[in-house]
């Protein structure tokens, strides 16, 4: 007689193959939920850093005391009409008893004459053109009567000049105890006119004042002007 012996602890074969998929779409499901999960925490990484950076900004620009104020582009000197090409923004930190000139008022700047010489990168305050005290305190103007060939073409207002004694003149030699050793005075050029009726170009220029009286005491026609370094309009 045949005996059948049953393996309880065989497994059904397409039980386990049915465990085995239900387990796999289990794991499918649950990394699925971990992505899912995850995405709002990759998202918060990306934007914090863009948060913070953007809030630093804000704070910085809140508490940043520095504003936009004129300084010169180039030297200008005493007489100087102010043009827009000799002046530049410049962001700054100014202390509240500094006084200088907000960027915006630019238009106002400019066509004022300058009281003041003044070296580029300086900040331009407000009596740096206020209506100048011509002469300055020490200073003198003393007008020149020169002709053709007796001051370069380039001179202008606010060039820098040498006033130079010419022997040989018909008028007379300067008296010796006007003429310098060097024979020339260093002065700033205040204006230049050319009188429609005359044959002469008259340049006024600003001295010191014991020169501007040496110059007034030398005769017509014997006085030169030249343009020295930093003279140029």
């Amino acid at each position: 007689m045949d005996t059948s012996v049953t393996n309880q602890n065989a497994v059904n074969p397409s039980t386990s193959d049915s465990g085995m998929w239900m387990s796999d779409k289990q794991r499918s499901i649950s990394r699925l939920r971990g992505r899912r999960r995850s995405r709002p925490y990759l998202v918060l990484g990306l934007l914090l850093p863009a948060l913070c950076a953007g809030a630093f900004l804000w704070i910085s620009l809140a508490t940043d005391d520095h504003r936009p104020v004129l300084a010169l582009a180039r030297e200008v000197t005493v007489g100087h009409v102010v043009t827009a090409q000799d002046l530049r923004s410049v962001r700054v930190e100014v202390d509240p008893g500094v006084l200088v000139v907000d960027a915006g008022q630019t238009a106002g700047v400019v066509g004022k004459t300058m009281s003041v010489s003044l070296p580029a990168g300086a900040l331009l305050t407000p009596d740096a053109v206020d209506a100048p005290a011509i002469p300055v305190s020490g200073q003198a103007i003393v007008s020149l009567a020169l002709k053709a060939g007796q001051f370069p073409a380039e001179v202008g207002q606010g060039a820098r000049v040498a006033v130079v004694f010419v022997s040989g003149g018909t008028s007379g030699a300067v008296p010796h105890a006007s003429a310098p050793e060097s024979g020339t005075w260093r002065g700033v050029v205040t204006s230049v006119a050319m009188p429609p009726s005359e044959q002469v170009t008259v340049v006024s220029v600003q001295l010191a004042e014991a020169a501007a009286g040496q110059v007034a005491a030398v005769p017509v026609g014997q006085l030169s002007l030249v343009l020295v370094a930093g003279g140029g309009r």
